[in-house]
């Protein structure tokens, strides 16, 4: 630690401001070249950073165009009728492309079930003395739930809806202010699936659609209660499913029925291409391509600190080359498909000859030739930018530098102020001894001034 003292206070001499100046002399210089070296390296890291950024975003456009899925994907859309939404459609690369005219008959619905007027009083009527079991099946389903002795029909209802092995039976009770009536509704749908349960203990027949001994229970389903299939009908041709959800009835296509056209109104639905996804994603990927482009001039452009930098030089240079070579079997080049490049080395949508667009709507499977594929466009860019942005790639390994360079200038500063201390320290020490001399040397001067004042004949010179 440096002496705490106020140097020169007994000979009077500048001696703090000596050591002080002593000190910045020797400290000044170093401290300015680590600041330079530091700002140097953070511009750098900055860059390095930046560049990383813009071209981890062209890596994922270009994934998103190498992706086989993406030119062959299909696309449905529906004009719903002015009465709302009757249908859903969703469609796969498989769908057949077409224009069809679609309305919904009827929707597919499980069954209900009601108990017989005047059966129960209310809800806290007592069902049965004794235990037993009920077993409810609709369709493929079923599942059996054990009633303890003296339960209510509210005791019923609530072990019915928490029952852990429940299809999807919802168990209700509606009081109509004479009489408390037990529903049963079953989310099976499907024609022939109307629920069933069946006990064995006949003091249940009343809450069962079949009694113990036989024949028809308390609980009944009436005709507009029973379960239903769906029925749609494509281009005036019917089909029925068991559910809501028609898959294949057109290729490659699930049609979901939401509700009953009215009157005559039909959903016209359109399977096509999906051209929309894909000029998405192009229109990503040049967006992306150009900002590299201009983060790239930007970083290496004149009077920027990283001028002349090769790792810039070398990208700009291999991205250019990535974008203009040739791919598919005909050879083909991004500027066929009309693309063009501008002074600035930009990546633009249209060129003297043609325009992407154009290309997109009369030839699409040209651009899939030269973006998709193992070995097209967007494949290549993808690889190619793995080996800057990728783990251990080349910009992660000089981030790793600048950050080793960056710790090395810390550990000089902290090497400079202890050298600054230990000097500061020797300079106080010889200069504290230097003032106690020279204070010492003026005190005797001072002593022997004041005896030869005191003798006779000694005149003092106040000039």
């Amino acid at each position: 630690m440096p002496l705490v003292s106020s140097l020169g206070a007994r000979s009077g001499l500048d001696l703090e401001g000596i050591v002080s100046a002593t000190l910045n002399a020797e400290r000044v210089p170093k401290q300015n070249r680590l600041d330079q070296q530091e700002g140097r390296l953070q511009v750098e890291l900055s860059a390095v950073g930046e560049m990383k950024s813009v071209l981890s975003k062209l890596q994922e456009a270009a994934e998103k165009l190498s992706s086989g899925e993406l030119f062959s994907a299909m696309k449905a859309s529906v004009k719903q009728p002015e009465s709302g939404d009757v249908i859903t459609v969703e469609s796969t690369e498989d769908a057949g492309v077409g224009n069809f005219d679609i309305s919904v008959t009827q929707l597919a619905k499980g069954s209900r079930a009601v108990s017989a007027d005047g059966a129960f009083a209310n809800s806290e009527d007592e069902v049965n003395t004794n235990a037993g079991s009920l077993t409810f099946g609709a369709g493929d389903e079923s599942f059996t739930l054990n009633i303890e002795a003296g339960s209510s029909l509210e005791d019923i209802r609530k072990a019915v809806n928490s029952s852990q092995d429940n299809f999807g039976v919802t168990a209700d009770i509606i009081n109509t202010g004479t009489e408390a009536k037990l529903i049963f509704r079953s989310n099976v749908s499907g024609e022939g699936n109307d629920l069933t349960v069946t006990n064995d203990n006949a003091e249940f027949d009343a809450i069962s659609t079949q009694a113990n001994g036989g024949g028809a229970g308390g609980m009944s389903i009436a005709a507009a209660d029973k379960a239903t299939d769906a029925i749609i009908e494509i281009d005036g041709i019917q089909a029925k499913n068991d559910t809501n959800i028609f898959e294949d009835v057109i290729q490659g296509s699930t049609i979901t029925a939401v509700k009953e056209s009215e009157d005559a109104e039909t959903a016209k639905l359109s399977i096509a291409r999906d051209e929309d996804g894909v000029k998405k994603s192009i229109d990503a990927f040049v967006k992306a391509y150009n900002g590299a482009v201009a983060s790239l001039n930007e970083i290496g452009g004149e009077n920027s600190m990283l001028q002349g930098d090769a790792t810039v030089r070398n990208l700009k240079g291999q991205l250019n080359n990535v974008l203009t070579s040739t791919f598919g079997e005909g050879g083909q080049t991004l500027f066929d498909l009309g693309f063009g490049l501008d002074k600035e080395g930009k990546l633009e949508a249209e060129n003297p000859v043609t325009s992407f667009s154009e290309v997109l709507k009369n030839n699409p499977a040209a651009l899939e030739s030269v973006f998709g594929g193992e070995n097209g466009l967007a494949s290549r860019m993808d690889s190619f930018l793995d080996g800057y942005v990728g783990g251990g790639g080349s910009l992660e390994l000089r981030k790793d530098t600048i950050n080793q360079s960056l710790d090395r200038v810390a550990e000089s500063r902290e090497d400079l102020k202890l050298r600054m201390e230990s000097m500061e320290e020797t300079l106080r020490a010889k200069y504290q001894a230097l003032d106690s001399l020279v204070g010492q040397l003026q005190s005797r001067g001072n002593a022997v001034s004041a005896q030869l004042s005191n003798l006779p004949g000694f005149t003092r010179d106040n000039d």
